[in-house]
């Protein structure tokens, strides 16, 4: 008997227990598309990647035309001179990668111009969904943009729509 009042007792608990979750499902990649701010910053981002980008390649085109060069003259050269040429030509092409690291690295240029265009976008949007699960008594916010082993979801969960919205205001 006593077992069977604690198998009813842990059976109320544990249907409590689901039904008290609270879950939204939001689609952030879809959101941050719906925002011009955000696709402006894209495209800005892309812009300054595609100059820095020719600017990287014409470091790269010194270093193999100094290369090309050297190839050429080599056999006229003595020991000394093509040392020389040897040594301009890997440090034009350390100079080149720096170069490209300062732009392209993970603390470059183009990082932290992403940083300033995007961050404050993903702050006002986190901000807006955080907002709006505390309001309509959301637990959690599963995102499905971020997550591709969700299998299923019912259209009943997804807020996506709906924070798109909350946004335009």
């Amino acid at each position: 008997m006593k077992r069977m009042i604690l198998m009813f007792a842990a059976l109320i608990f544990g249907a409590g227990m689901v039904s008290a979750q609270n879950y939204m499902v939001v689609n952030s990649e879809k959101v941050f598309k719906s925002l011009t701010s955000y696709n402006n910053a894209l495209e800005q981002i892309e812009t300054l990647s595609e100059q820095y980008q020719d600017k990287v390649d014409a470091k790269f085109e010194e270093v193999e035309k100094l290369y090309n060069s050297y190839m050429q003259q080599r056999s006229a050269m003595g020991e000394t001179t093509r040392q020389q040429y040897e040594q301009a030509i890997l440090n034009l092409e350390a100079e080149a990668t720096e170069y490209q690291e300062e732009l392209f690295g993970t603390d470059g240029t183009l990082m932290q111009k992403r940083m300033e265009l995007i961050e404050p976008i993903q702050e006002r949007v986190f901000s807006v969904i955080e907002s709006f699960s505390k309001k309509y008594g959301y637990d959690l916010v599963i995102d499905i943009a971020a997550n591709p082993t969700v299998l299923y979801y019912s259209t009943k969960v997804d807020f996506t729509d709906r924070i798109i919205e909350a946004l335009k205001y």
